[in-house]
């Protein structure tokens, strides 16, 4: 199996929830069948025992299960008979009028709201509520892509993702490799914008990125990754990233960055945190260049490596060097209690708090 096979093949592991909206798709014409009878039977019943049995309120639940699982036209066609039936109520004064107008009014609301909901669904071209559980399966892909594999003895990585204001998108992501020759690649991604608005780009280009990493030399990601965001042309279409790649048996190491905050290495031997500064290149999907330098160095035993993006040490009341003084605080505290889940800690407790999103990644040997 290629690499780009195992990138494509590894988010379908996600088991129960994949079986559950798979087994809605192929059972859907039973659902759509069951509603569009109980809702035939509900207004027959409702006509012919009006009003002594059947309440005006038991119509609003129809409407709403007729919103959820049926269609769009199907949708427009059931409300069409809801409303008729309370035309013909009201003609044959089946029940006094202020009742009957206040039900009406209820369940006109409910219908516009429903119709609403079905339109933004239609638009993805799915019907009832399968199109929520495609964003579900899309957002368990773009989580999978930067799942960190399997790293060998001595070897250590974590990684945290926090979307801006508890968002299930977030604008920051991660792509993660290790290749056949031990080589552990790792890419970590902050696209223009932020939270469900740099949704849909970080879903496209995490796909995209987790192909290309590892399927070529180290040097030639940031190039290839800077062509593919040109040829989108978005409006908003700019990415800063960050690519580290380490030889696993020696620990020879390189980074590039593509206007992206630069890495910061812990030397066990000087016992200190020092920011990367060689290697930057402009930011992706801007110009047409390959020119992204990367800087080159070994990780001994004890040392660490910490990726981030701009919202752990960026905020508007803030200077930019405080933010990274205050991240650097926060690492250096890891270095008594261990690397073991400093990701989140460093992470949870960054400059922007919940007004961005933000991601780290620790990356350590021992």
């Amino acid at each position: 199996m290629t690499q780009l096979e195992v990138v494509a093949a590894r988010p379908m592991t996600f088991g129960t929830r994949q079986r559950v909206v798979s087994r809605l798709r192929r059972h859907e014409h039973v659902w759509i069948s069951t509603t569009l009878v109980l809702i035939a039977l509900a207004a027959t019943w409702g006509i012919t025992r009006w009003p002594a049995v059947v309440p005006w309120s038991s119509f609003v639940p129809l409407a709403v299960v007729a919103g959820l699982f049926l269609p769009l036209g199907m949708i427009r066609g059931v409300y069409l008979v809801l409303v008729a039936c309370f035309t013909v109520a009201a003609v044959l004064k089946l029940h006094d009028k202020e009742s009957l107008w206040g039900s009406m009014v209820i369940l006109l609301v409910v219908m516009a709201l429903m119709v609403t909901v079905a339109r933004s669904r239609a638009r993805l071209g799915v019907q009832g509520s399968l199109g929520e559980s495609m964003l579900v399966d899309l957002r368990d892909r773009l989580q999978a892509h930067g799942e960190l594999p399997d790293l060998p003895t001595g070897w250590y990585a974590e990684s945290s993702v926090m979307p801006a204001h508890g968002d299930s998108f977030s604008g920051d992501f991660v792509v993660a490799n290790r290749t056949r020759d031990n080589r552990l690649e790792v890419a970590l991604v902050d696209v223009s914008g932020k939270g469900v608005g740099a949704g849909t780009r970080s879903l496209l280009l995490s796909g995209a990125f987790a192909g290309l990493l590892g399927a070529m030399a180290p040097t030639e990601f940031l190039p290839a990754a800077n062509d593919y965001l040109l040829r989108q042309r978005w409006h908003e279409g700019f990415a800063t990233a960050i690519h580290f790649a380490v030889e696993l048996d020696t620990g020879d190491y390189c980074i590039g960055s593509a206007g992206h905050p630069q890495a910061v290495r812990y030397h066990v031997g000087s016992g200190r945190w020092d920011v990367v500064d060689e290697g930057r290149g402009p930011v992706l999907g801007v110009m047409e260049t390959s020119a992204f330098p990367r800087v080159m160095g070994r990780m001994e035993r004890g040392d660490a490596l910490l990726l981030y993006t701009d919202g752990v040490i960026e905020r508007r009341d803030l200077d930019l060097s405080i933010g990274v003084d205050r991240m650097l605080g926060a690492a250096e505290r890891q270095i008594a209690r261990g690397f073991e889940g400093a990701a989140h800690r460093i992470c949870a407790t960054s400059a922007a708090g919940e007004d961005d999103d933000r991601a780290v990644i620790m990356i350590w040997r021992r």
